[in-house]
């Protein structure tokens, strides 16, 4: 601290400070003041100098009562769009210092638009952003152009530029394209709605393959109808693609994120939406030159083959072919014939193998040794005394007959003792 109080004393001499001490000291609370660190201050534009080697900026901003130096670094002024001018009434953003050396204060410029934009300017940013969260500049929901449209609506002032360049235009390149014409406002309180109306009554009639809407250049405020909300859904919301040429090559509207395509000009549309007449005829007489070649191509290769073909044996001597083919049918014949009678035996032998094994479990088989069965009265076979009763009839079944018999005892033996006539269990 340069400053620092002393007691008085009538001895003690004034303290005395260099001009760099109170430059320095006056610097430091300027520093110390947050209102001074971010401030906007409107003027208009005087002494103005660029200095091309550094790319910085010098001028002063002043008003009916004062003046105040201002520098703009060039770190700082590359995303200006506009080059401040003599007169020109401005708001400029930034810090005030000290300029220790020279001794006086300075703005320094961060940010600086022209009077009367700034409110434009946050509401156009803030609508920008609000449309982009939900989704209505999205790449992935851009509807492409055609390649060759036959029908173009274009939605302008008919007393502009923009009519005119466009026809122009696309006379030149696509003269079998149909235009047609909706008039609106293109600047005005009326425009947006105007505007709107027509993108709805053109996409309605559904014959149409893209919608050009354009405007010539104009300051923001001429064209701040194309950055009304509704007519950004509107262009969202339609079917058929939006071209939007509104402006030059440096403005940009929300109509412009908003639409499929942007054009910088209402030429540049034309350009855009039609194909160039001469290009499609290049393309033409190429696609039709490579035509031409590969059907030469096709046809020698073709040729070759039908030479072949009647050079070939089979052609010059077609008897012998079918004397060949005679042959072979003889040849196959006889080595199916063959196969025939070889699978035949087969099948014989395995038949003949199957009847004797048929012959051997057969129950007649066993009957011709002297063997016989017992069956009841519904026909079922009795396989065990035990199925038996006292004075049931049963059949017994030989091999020459069958006998009708009555039970008169029933007897329960074990198969070691079947063969025991003794009476008793």
């Amino acid at each position: 601290m340069y400053f620092q109080k002393k007691q008085s004393s009538l001895f003690t001499e004034p303290l005395v400070y260099t001009v760099s001490q109170v430059n320095h000291y006056l610097k430091s609370l300027m520093l110390k003041d947050r209102l001074l660190q971010d401030v906007r201050v409107m003027g208009e534009v005087s002494n103005f100098k660029l200095h091309k080697p550094s790319g910085h900026m010098y001028f002063t901003l002043k008003d009916g009562e004062g003046v105040l130096r201002c520098v703009f670094f060039r770190s700082k002024n590359q995303v200006l769009q506009f080059t401040p001018e003599e007169g020109m009434k401005v708001v400029a953003r930034g810090n005030i210092s000290l300029y220790e050396r020279s001794g006086y204060c300075q703005l320094y410029v961060e940010e600086m638009e022209q009077e009367g934009m700034g409110a434009l300017f946050v509401a156009f940013e803030q609508l920008k952003e609000k449309l982009r969260q939900e989704g209505i500049f999205a790449p992935e929901k851009k509807k492409a152009l055609p390649r060759f449209p036959r029908r173009v609506g274009l939605i302008t002032s008919p007393s502009g530029a923009a009519i005119r360049d466009f026809i122009t235009t696309v006379q030149r390149r696509f003269p079998c394209l149909r235009i047609l014409i909706y008039p609106v406002a293109v600047q005005g309180k009326e425009a947006p709605l105007q505007i709107i109306n027509a993108l709805k009554q053109l996409d309605a009639a559904g014959d149409l393959d893209v919608i050009v809407v354009a405007r010539g250049g104009g300051s923001l405020e001429e064209l701040w109808s194309f950055n009304d909300e509704a007519l950004a859904r509107t262009i969202y919301e339609i079917d058929t693609p939006v071209v939007s040429a509104v402006g030059h090559e440096t403005d940009f509207t929300i109509a412009d994120f908003a639409a499929d395509c942007r054009a910088s000009t209402p030429t540049a549309a034309a350009e855009l939406v039609v194909p160039e007449k001469k290009e499609l005829l290049k393309l033409i007489d190429t696609a039709e030159s490579r035509l031409r070649g590969a059907l030469k191509g096709s046809l020698k290769t073709r040729k070759l083959v039908l030479y072949r073909l009647t050079s070939s044996t089979a052609m010059i001597y077609p008897r012998e072919k079918i004397n060949q083919g005679y042959q072979r049918v003889d040849e196959l014949w006889q080595r199916m014939a063959r196969l025939m009678e070889y699978k035949l035996k087969l099948k014989q032998a395995a038949i003949k193998n199957l009847t004797s094994n048929l012959e051997a479990m057969s129950p007649l088989k066993v009957m011709s040794r002297g063997f016989s069965f017992v069956i009841d009265e519904s026909r079922r076979l009795v396989g065990s005394a035990g199925k038996l009763e006292k004075g049931q009839l049963v059949k017994v079944v030989f091999r020459d007959g069958n006998a009708d018999c009555l039970v008169q005892a029933v007897r329960k033996r074990k198969p070691a003792d079947i063969l025991d006539f003794n009476d008793g269990e």
